[in-house]
């Protein structure tokens, strides 16, 4: 899968400014957040669609009771998106619901149902946070273990988690378990996500794909920066 960008935008005409600016025939996988998604609602994944053939993760992170859960899942089942999310921390029963809802919603529409990516622990959560704020105990990589593991007897395609976890998320995983990870920098500066990794890091950990926003997204030249993340991604030479 090439690097997904995250379209971590407010407005849906910077979405489509973003995408105008790449030749049609590149294929493209783009996360539409809480932000773009909330404010512009389902119109906007036609709109992007319009614009560029994008290939979309929808990354809503639903996290309530099972049946609340359930019943919003099968809602984003019937939009034709191929990947989203809900928070492993929900527990079992509600990632079983979610995965319900999402392949009804989408056996009505007539679709394939999304993957579910089941979030982990997010990457600005620090051993600090989970510890003090949290009074979650252990270890951030033990948590993050144990909710791949939950997330996988749910029935869940993946997981969304920062790819310094990824050896020990596969330790207690399938081969075909995705592992989803976002916090990717071009170089190696934290910022407000404190667990990053550079793509080739992401790679050589074994990571399925990464998420990338700003550095793309603020770029002088996103199209640039895309094309310089999929070479690190990939494992190709710059050409001189």
């Amino acid at each position: 899968m090439p690097p997904i960008i995250a379209l971590d935008y407010p407005t849906l005409t910077d979405a489509t400014a973003l995408l105008a600016r790449f030749a049609s025939s590149t294929p493209l996988v783009v996360k539409i957040g809480m932000e773009l998604y909330y404010g512009n609602g389902p119109a906007a994944l036609a709109r992007l669609q319009a614009v560029h053939p994008v290939q979309i993760f929808l990354d809503l992170k639903l996290h309530d009771i099972p049946h609340t859960v359930e019943r919003a899942a099968f809602q984003l089942g019937r939009l034709g998106v191929q990947l989203t999310t809900a928070h492993a921390a929900g527990g079992l029963a509600m990632l079983q619901a979610a995965n319900r809802g999402l392949a009804a919603g989408a056996a009505e529409a007539g679709l394939p149902a999304p993957k579910l990516l089941a979030i982990t622990q997010l990457t600005s959560t620090s051993q600090s946070m989970l510890n003090t704020q949290l009074q979650i105990p252990g270890s951030v990589a033990a948590s993050v273990q144990h909710l791949a593991a939950i997330a996988q007897a749910a029935g869940c395609a993946g997981v969304v988690a920062s790819a310094r976890e990824v050896p020990l998320i596969r330790a207690v995983t399938k081969p075909e378990f995705l592992i989803v990870t976002p916090g990717i920098r071009p170089t190696p500066v934290a910022d407000d996500q404190v667990r990053v990794t550079t793509p080739a890091q992401a790679k050589a950990l074994g990571a399925n794909a990464i998420v990338v926003g700003r550095p793309i997204t603020q770029a002088v030249d996103p199209v640039a920066a895309y094309d310089e993340i999929c070479r690190a991604w990939l494992g190709e030479k710059e050409d001189s």
